[in-house]
């Protein structure tokens, strides 16, 4: 894979990349941290990018291991000598305005409801969730970027789903049926 090509898969999915430090790191300047670094491994690695394979499923899952060894290298040092709080904030982009102030309102909020709901699950299901539903990879393919098996992915992302479905279906009856809306 030459530089130019490299270009190309930046182009491509620059953004579905960034977003998805975004929602890793919870920090807009910590994801700007893990997307650069994220290219200057893929720049090092070019001749591991193979152009038959799934390119940007490769990237994710050099980004994801970025993400996990700074956590790793965080928690030791906090063993050693804690000093500050992982940053995990909410800083995610802004949701589309609606025609409607209201609707456009209430589709951030639940947005924004989800996203958290998201954010706090255990990294052992949030990072398939947002493989599988925000990068639209394959089980597969996430598989292959978290290195374990595809029942394991299936299972983490079926137990996620149970998670997210106890802790939203309140939120969501409230907002269906209008109870607790003021």
């Amino acid at each position: 894979m030459t530089i130019q090509e490299l270009e190309r898969l930046i182009a491509l999915y620059g953004k579905d990349i960034f977003s998805f430090c975004v929602h890793l790191t919870g920090s807009r300047q910590e994801a700007e941290e893990l997307y650069q670094d994220t290219f200057l491994k893929a720049v090092e690695r070019i001749g591991d990018i193979r152009e038959d394979g799934n390119q940007k499923s490769y990237i994710l899952s050099v980004a994801l291991n970025l993400w996990k060894n700074r956590r790793r290298k965080f928690a030791w040092r906090q063993r050693i000598a804690p000093e500050q709080e992982l940053p995990c904030g909410g800083e995610y982009p802004e949701a589309e305005t609606a025609e409607d102030a209201l609707s456009g309102m209430l589709k951030e909020e639940s947005l924004r409801t989800v996203r958290e709901a998201v954010g706090r699950l255990p990294d052992r299901y949030r990072i398939p969730v947002l493989l599988y539903y925000m990068e639209e990879l394959s089980v597969a393919d996430i598989a292959g970027a978290m290195r374990i098996p595809e029942g394991t992915v299936k299972s983490r992302l079926s137990a996620a789903r149970k998670l997210l479905k106890k802790e939203l279906e309140g939120y969501f009856y409230e907002e269906r049926t209008g109870a607790g809306v003021v």
